[in-house]
This record gives C-alpha cells, structure tokens and sequence, in this order.
C-alpha cells in the first residue's frame, strides 16, 4: 500500500500555516482517519486553534467553531425546537455540533451540563432533542482545546468524557528557527494565508471505511494489552486504563498504519502511540504530579519494561 495521497495533501497544507509540527499533524490525520476525536492542550498562543482551523480548512466539509464560555447552553450544541403559532408546528433548529467537523474551543471553560451535551455526539454520532433523535454528518470530528494555565472560569473535563477522546496531545513551544518562520509568516494580520480545500468528504470516507482492513496481529493485539494491564498495576497510578483505551490504542495504531503507506499494524505503531492515548485516560494517584508521578512518566516507564515482539513482515 502506497502513501495515500490526499493525505499527503492535507499534511503539506496544514504545514503551511503550521511550522515545525509535523508529529502533532501526523495525530491530527490519525484521529481523523479513525473517525476519532482530539483534544489538544497547551499554553496560549502555541497554534492549537490555527491548527484545528486549518484541518478544518484543508476538509472539503462543513466547519462550525464553537467558543466555549460559561454562558453556553447544551442546546446551543445540540439544538433546539421552536413552536410556530402561525402553523401550530414545531420547528427544529440545528445546534453547532450539526457539522462534519467541529472545533470546540476551550471546552473547558463549559459548564459541566453543557460539556456532557457532547457526549452522545462523541460516542454515537447523534443527537436526542426532545426525544427524537439526529443522525450526524460523515465524516464528523470533534476537536477540542483547552489550556492547562488560566484556570479561573473553568471547568475540568470528567474522566468519562476525557475518555471519548481518541487522543490528547500536545503542541509544545517551537524550536528557534521555526520560531523565526512564524514570525516571518506573520508579520502582517492582512496577509494571512489563506488555505483551499485539497480533500473531499468522500475521499476521508472512503480511507476511514479501509481501517477495517489493516492487518493487526494478535501478537501486536497482546502487546498492546500487556501495555494497558500494567497501567493498572503500576504502583503510582489510581486507575489503570479500561478495554476501551486498548480498543482506541489498536484503531489508531492501524490508522497510522494507513498514514504511513502499510495494510498492517507493526509493534512501533503502537508505541508511538501510546503516550497520546492512553495518558489521558489514567487517573494518578497524587494528581499534583510531584515525584516524578505523572501519567507520561508512568508511561515511558512501562513502554521500556514491557517487552516488544517481534512481528514477521
């Protein structure tokens, strides 16, 4: 299997208004080629909302940002229904999440009842409003942000919904000459670039519909469990990862499969994976982080313990 080339497309697109983020796009386009959702968390002002923007805008489909303040409603999300006197009918109004991709930004700042209103789009891809239930587009991704400072007015994301993410990732500081092209890239507010859609709704389908076919064997299937066993067992952590995350852990190691070109998943897959994963969905026992107890730690810990099998290609 060759690199598939609308991919490649929407890679080189984004890298034009994100500099020196390679590994983050590469996430990017696993989440989406899983049909997944992604939640990056970083300071301000480090590129999280240019970079959803501009997948977004790299996507021949429907876009709705949704700015996340305490005074949102769920049926601002979900939508709502609104009763005509003249006709005595009842009328539905489309809420945001009614889009095939969807930027939620700083979901955090939500309150509880509004953020839940997510869940059933996240895990069905639908919606209840008054007990009649709507359908949502395809493909449809949800990708939130959040800062990890500035935590005035905000409202942190329960474990069970952190966990209908696929993936959390980071954008880090740049490196000091990727800085410099930033600068360079925007000097000016009036010359902002502007980016074409380079791929169809039906072309992301279609790749998402060929993840079934990525060939994953079950030695990789027992690494990969072995991996999430012993985040239960690892004396620092509180609670390990459930079956869902070794099921999140397995989709996406496939898809990166199909990023890079293969029909089959390979043990590195998997750990290069990992950390975006499976981190998010471990509750650590002194959430402070202090001693060395994070999640990444326990984490870089385990993948250097757990042994790596030795795949056949």
């Amino acid at each position: 299997m060759e690199k598939i080339r609308c991919l490649e497309a929407i890679k080189e697109n984004i890298k034009k208004v994100v500099v020196g983020k390679d590994e983050v796009i590469d996430m990017l386009l696993v989440s989406l080629i899983c049909s997944g959702h992604i939640i990056i968390e970083d300071l301000p002002g480090l590129g999280k909302t240019t970079m959803a923007s501009a997948l977004a805008a790299s996507l021949g489909c429907d876009f709705q940002r949704i700015q996340f303040t305490p005074d949102v409603l769920p049926s601002d999300i979900t939508g709502f229904n609104v009763f005509d006197i003249n006709t005595g009918k009842k009328s539905f109004h489309k809420g945001s999440v009614h889009s095939q991709i969807v930027l939620a930004d700083e979901i955090n700042r939500a309150s509880p009842k509004t953020q839940s209103a997510l869940l059933e789009a996240m895990q069905e891809r639908q919606v209840t409003v008054d007990g009649v239930t709507y359908q949502l587009p395809r493909p449809f991704m949800i990708m939130a942000t959040e800062n990890p400072v500035d935590t005035a007015g905000t409202y942190p994301l329960p474990e069970a919904q952190l966990d209908r993410f696929l993936m959390k990732i980071k954008m880090g500081y740049p490196s000091f000459d990727s800085e410099i092209d930033i600068i360079r890239k925007n000097r000016s507010a009036l010359n902002e670039t502007k980016l074409d859609a380079v791929a169809t709704a039906e072309e992301i389908i279609k790749i998402q519909e060929a993840l079934e076919l990525v060939y994953i064997t079950d030695e990789v299937m027992k690494y990969i469990v072995e991996i999430t066993t012993a985040t239960r067992n690892y004396d620092t952590v509180a609670t390990g990862v459930s079956p869902r995350g070794s099921i999140a852990l397995a989709q996406a190691a496939c898809g990166l499969a199909i990023l890079e070109g293969r029909n089959y998943v390979i043990p590195d897959d998997v750990k290069r994976l990992v950390p975006y994963v499976l981190a998010h969905r471990m509750i650590m026992k002194n959430r402070s982080g202090s001693n060395g107890t994070t999640a990444e730690d326990a984490i870089n810990d385990i993948l250097s313990t757990v042994k790596v099998p030795k795949v056949k290609g």
